[in-house]
Formats: structure tokens, C-alpha cells, sequence
């Protein structure tokens, strides 16, 4: 009788396991933390492992928040960067490096807000994590959308307006991501909050 070892599941730049012990999943983050560019989302024993993110996803991710943090700035809104700095733990059995994060008016132990583009879709919940985390708002853009998700009665909402910044205007927000020209992008955004 011959055993057939089954493929692990492979999207370009990512490789998708399941089965992974906490602690298997602690050995190998270890194992790559030396390795730059190489980054893991792990939920409930799947592990997706993410090398190199694409240019088109680190250009998308730097100008949102180029452009959220001139907004905060010319708004006089307090505010902390988190950056990509890895979130979750093994009592929620979830952990993720997000691509930004920050934390509104105040400092506190986790982020408020996270912000996640999306290239090519992924195999594990983030949400999931996220709302075990308690992130208050969660943003995805993907395919020049940005959708907003809030976090309420522990379950996430898509809504249509940020309830962090209320009175940023999210289409006009959006526009400016999808801008060919990060540089022209910014100073037309700072010109439209003048």
C-alpha cells in the first residue's frame, strides 16, 4: 500500500499549512526571524507563511498611511504608530503582523485601528484574529476598495463611515490611494482638507 503525502497549498509568494501546534508555529517564526520579508498569520493550527510582500502591496500600504497620518496631522488628532508590529498571543491561539496600525488620541495596550491591503486573497480569517485581539476598526483595501469594519458586541460590522475619524471623508480617502503618483497623491489630499 503506498501513502500519498498531501501538497501543501501554495499561492504565489505564500505557503498555506494547517495542523500547526502553537509551539511548532513559535519554532519556525524563530526560526525566520532573521529573514527579512518573510511574514506568518496564524489561527486555530493554520499557518499561512508570506514571503515578500509584492511591490503593488507595499506601495498601497505606505501611501494609506501616508495619507491617514497627514490627515490625523492636519486635523490636530493625536496619534500613535504601531506599524506592523506582531499582534495576538497563544491564549487567543491567533497572531498577525499587520500592515499598519495605530492607536487614536491616546496610547493604549493594543491598536484601534488596523489597516490590511489585500493583493491576493488569503486562506485565514484575519478578522477572526482581529476580533479576538479587540481591534475597534479594521480597514481592507483591496481591488481600490476600502471597506471598514467596526467592532461591536464582539462581531465585526461593515459600516460606511469610520467611527475612529468620523469626519474623514473615506471615498474621497480612497481616490487618493488609487492615485498613479504617491507624491501628487499626498499634496493634492493635504490641498482638499485645507
Amino acid at each position: 500500500m503506498t501513502t500519498t503525502l498531501e501538497k501543501p497549498q501554495t499561492k504565489p509568494n505564500k505557503l498555506v499549512l494547517d495542523g500547526i501546534s502553537w509551539e511548532k508555529f513559535a519554532q519556525l517564526e524563530t526560526t525566520f526571524q532573521d529573514i527579512e520579508g518573510v511574514r506568518f498569520i496564524y489561527l486555530d493550527g493554520d499557518l499561512e507563511i508570506i514571503m515578500s510582500p509584492s511591490r503593488k502591496h507595499e506601495s498601497a500600504k505606505c501611501l494609506i498611511g501616508h495619507l491617514l497620518e497627514t490627515y490625523l496631522r492636519q486635523k490636530g488628532i493625536r496619534f500613535y504608530m504601531w506599524g506592523s508590529a506582531t499582534i495576538g498571543n497563544k491564549d487567543i491561539t491567533g497572531r498577525k503582523e499587520p500592515d499598519e496600525s495605530y492607536n487614536i488620541h491616546s496610547k493604549k495596550d493594543i491598536p484601534d485601528l488596523v489597516i490590511e491591503v489585500i493583493v491576493t486573497s488569503g486562506d485565514i480569517n484575519i478578522l477572526e484574529i482581529y476580533r479576538r485581539i479587540g481591534i475597534s476598526e479594521v480597514w481592507f483595501y483591496q481591488d481600490s476598495i476600502l471597506t471598514v469594519y467596526l467592532l461591536k458586541n464582539e462581531q465585526y460590522l461593515k459600516i460606511n463611515q469610520s467611527e475612529l475619524l468620523p469626519e474623514l471623508n473615506l471615498k474621497t480617502f480612497t481616490k487618493y490611494i488609487s492615485y498613479p503618483d504617491q507624491y501628487d497623491a499626498v499634496t493634492e489630499f493635504i490641498n482638499c482638507l485645507q
